[in-house]
């Protein structure tokens, strides 16, 4: 009897104590501040390489801070809510700021209307913190305004001119006049510059401010896309230029405009226009424009030296590829006018090389089986170069550092997790912002060696706070394919998970090339709603299939010119082990994805209908004929030199083999992947006799989001899940 009350005991308080741990709710995860991380926002290093300045936002409002590296103290308040108004004693708001050099005036976005993903029209202010005053830039709303290095001018878009304001005389000169809508565009760039090489602001004061460099965009022969908008009596129609794959792009030059002659010269960069102007900088002395030109196939790039008085132009350096090559930002001129800085995957990874001036390679800087993922600087003094590597795993992001000389290099940190830093102007401090897959952001003070000095935010609230919810580790395995691939991937089992219980599994793909799902990073909402499902008792994948990055240039490019293929039957090999293992219910396996991803489900539920008993797909390309110029053909090639790639892995060609459930969800405003694809998806699997089910959220653009919308989204597909996996 007594054995027996014991028993009854311990159940009891068992049963009590995994009751005191909570589920998540949707409601919290998607419409809540619930789970919402702490952060050091608008961090801005600054000149003398003591002080950082930070944004605050308080019940006052916006403020920016000083502080100083070295103490952690607050150095004194830059800016405060009300302190300074315009001249007709008007607040203002915004969320970013730049400073002039001198650190004397502020230049602050307000009333800021996105145009896409990357752009935006604001009317700007200009603060002058010695006067303690502040006026509007110009009249209407401006793109991508920036100070002169001196700090006395700046330049902005507006109407797709360019324009410089001198702010002592308080002149405005129009740079160019022929800007407009749908025609011709100066100082930024056409819909699929911004979107596929992100470049979206097209114009670069030289280092002195004596001249502006400058993309000019004709996109008069470009074809247009028509998107219909809803929410007035009458639909509205929006119209864009939109270059699909095979068809024409804008024709693009590049200008220099001189202050001093107040004209534009062209640079001399050639006849062939069916090219590319993805990134332009100039040289650390300013004597020469240095622009990377890319032939259309995105396989053969030369960087051009031009003199920006005379245009004429000389080849730096040039690279092929069998493949393609990904334009990058890691391109550094030193201040001794001598070398630059270049990164390059030709060695089979993506790496750090130095290079004279004559285009000569002088020295290998990094080196390893890994992929330099970003190029943070170089501090010259010590000739110190820190970058972050994918390393020591594919999911990794270590912070390391090397000299000049291609030696010492080195983890400046543990290795590990994903760690992001943010340096002082001298090099001497950064801040961090490190997490990993189960853990928060954390952001710290370090010296420039590495050495912590104080933690600055630590989420400690949320970490607390997630404590109190049931949780899964999200776990790191790899497998070997049949066809001997070696893939990572990551899982979330259900709580109180039980190896002789059958679970059903649920995976989320993206899958596109040089992208990955699989990263030792905190991934917020997306993060929660996976230890939802995997409360709700799925099991919860994601793999990393061939064509995704940090793998080495073989790996990523293996997919060339049948983007799809490769893909789709890893994914399916991922099926079929998850399928094979004792705890898994094999006749429940779903996928869902994104963009991409919802390409990448539907070829999966079509293609490999045996296999999955459901799919979700948002936003979907659904045939890479309706996809952007830029970016299908860097992959693909254009569809009159690659039909078969184009048709065979298209999921509307494969809507026949459908078995299982399938949802598909689009934006109509969806200005990246038209909903054209889902209505060409819908039109194939009615003509199938397929069934299926379609949910469109109106005037939602491809991140479908805004009020209730992420709430009601989701709600939508766990319900779906829920009911069908």
């Amino acid at each position: 009897m007594r054995k027996s009350l014991i028993l009854l005991f311990i159940v009891i308080h068992t049963g009590l104590y995994s009751q005191a741990l909570k589920d998540f709710t949707l409601q919290e995860i998607w419409a809540s501040p619930a789970f919402r991380p702490a952060m050091v926002m608008g961090v801005a290093p600054m000149q003398d390489g003591q002080h950082y300045s930070t944004l605050s936002f308080g019940e006052s409002g916006v403020s920016i801070d000083k502080y100083s590296y070295a103490s952690g103290l607050k150095a004194g308040n830059i800016y405060a809510k009300g302190s300074i108004t315009l001249p007709d004693g008007k607040a203002f708001e915004f969320d970013s700021y730049t400073f002039s050099k001198d650190e004397k005036k502020l230049l602050v976005p307000t009333e800021t209307e996105p145009i896409y993903r990357h752009s935006s029209r604001s009317a700007f202010v200009v603060i002058d913190l010695e006067k303690k005053t502040a006026s509007l830039l110009s009249s209407g709303k401006q793109q991508f305004a920036g100070f002169s290095p001196d700090g006395k001018q700046i330049a902005f878009v507006r109407d797709n001119n360019l324009f410089v304001k001198d702010l002592l005389s308080g002149t405005e000169t129009a740079i160019t006049t022929d800007g407009k809508q749908n025609e011709i565009i100066n100082g930024a760039t056409d819909w699929v510059y911004e979107e596929e090489f992100a470049l979206s602001q097209a114009f670069f004061w030289s280092p002195d401010g004596s001249k502006i460099a400058y993309l000019r965009f004709d996109e008069r022969e470009v074809k247009e896309y028509n998107m219909q908008t809803y929410g007035s009596l009458y639909p509205g129609l929006y119209t864009f230029k939109y270059p699909k794959a095979g068809e024409d792009n804008s024709l693009v030059n590049v200008y220099v405009y001189n202050a001093a002659t107040k004209r534009s010269v062209k640079m001399q960069t050639g006849d062939d226009m069916n090219l590319y102007f993805p990134r332009i900088q100039w040289t650390a002395r300013g004597t020469d424009l240095c622009m990377t030109r890319l032939n259309r196939h995105q396989d053969h790039l030369e960087l051009l030296l031009a003199n920006p008085t005379t245009g004429v132009v000389r080849t730096l350096l040039e690279e092929r590829s069998t493949t393609y090559i990904d334009v990058h930002d890691n391109l550094r001129f030193l201040e001794d006018g001598k070398r630059f800085i270049w990164s390059s995957e030709l060695g089979g990874f993506n790496h750090l090389y130095l290079y004279g001036m004559d285009g000569k390679k002088l020295a290998a800087l990094s080196s390893g089986d890994f992929d330099v993922t970003k190029f943070y600087g170089i501090n010259e003094k010590t000739g110190t170069l820190y970058f972050q590597a994918a390393a020591p795993r594919p999911m990794d992001r270590s912070l390391c550092t090397v000299k000049l000389n291609g030696k010492g290099q080195k983890n400046l940190l543990p290795a590990g997790g994903h760690q992001q830093p943010e340096f002082s102007a001298d090099y001497s401090y950064f801040i961090l912002n490190a997490s990993r897959a189960n853990t928060p952001y954390d952001y710290s003070l370090y010296n420039g060696s590495g050495k912590m000095i104080r933690t600055l935010e630590a989420n400690t609230a949320l970490k607390e706070k997630l404590g109190s919810y049931q949780l899964s580790q999200k776990e790191f395995f790899s497998f070997t394919t049949t066809q001997g691939v070696a893939l990572n991937g990551w899982m979330i089992k259900p709580p109180g998970f039980d190896a002789k219980k059958k679970y059903p599994v649920f995976m989320t793909v993206y899958g596109g090339p040089g992208h990955n799902t699989v990263e030792d990073q905190w991934e917020g909402s997306n993060y929660l709603w996976h230890q939802y499902l995997a409360q709700k008792g799925y099991i919860v994948v994601s793999v990393d299939n061939r064509g995704t990055g940090n793998r080495g240039e073989a790996f990523k490019k293996s997919t060339y010119k049948q983007l799809g293929k490769l893909e789709t039957e890893d994914q399916l090999e991922t099926a079929k082990y998850l399928a094979t293992q004792s705890y898994v219910d094999a006749s429940r396996i779903g996928i869902q994805g994104w963009s991409y991803g919802g390409y990448m489900s539907s070829l999966c539920i079509t293609k490999g209908a045996e296999l999955f008993k459901m799919a979700i797909a948002v936003a979907p390309v659904t045939n890479w004929r309706f996809y952007d110029s830029i970016y299908t053909e860097r992959f693909m090639q254009t569809p009159a030199e690659n039909e078969s790639g184009y048709d065979d892995n298209s999921p509307i060609n494969h809507v026949a083999r459908l078995k299982g459930k399938y949802l598909l969800i689009h934006g109509t405003g969806d200005d990246n992947v038209h909903f054209q694809n889902s209505v060409e998806m819908v039109t194939a699997l009615v003509k199938a006799n397929k069934q299926f089910d379609l949910f469109y959220y109106p005037d939602k653009n491809h991140g479908i989001y805004g009020g209730n919308t992420r709430l009601h989204l989701h709600n939508l597909m766990t319900n779906y899940i829920l009911e069908n996996l």
